[in-house]
């Protein structure tokens, strides 16, 4: 029998935002999820910033995943990489500077 543990999201810029909070915490089953199971879970109950990173079901290319400071899609399982209790994870949206 496996046991839930907590993860953290923090989200940045508009993104806070449109989830209406900087940080959102879930539960996981750290045996079988995913950072794809813990962002669809975050997407769940907050349309409009599943609106706002998603384009066709799909995450947007320029929306950025990272888990513990790395970003997912530079990881040989991007989206599947598994979770582990205590991770945090953080999307961005695109930066631009000047």
């Amino acid at each position: 029998m496996t046991t839930a543990t907590a993860i953290e999201w923090k989200l940045f810029a508009d993104l806070a935002e449109h989830a209406g909070t900087r940080t959102v915490t879930l539960e996981i089953d750290p045996e079988t999820d995913t950072v794809g199971d813990a962002l669809d879970a975050l997407l769940e109950d907050r349309p409009d910033l599943a609106e706002r990173v998603l384009d066709g079901g799909e995450l947007r290319s320029q929306i950025n995943v990272l888990r513990n400071g790395a970003d997912v899609r530079s990881q040989e399982d991007g989206l599947e990489t598994p979770l582990e209790g205590g991770d945090e994870l953080a999307l961005f949206p695109p930066v631009s500077g000047g």
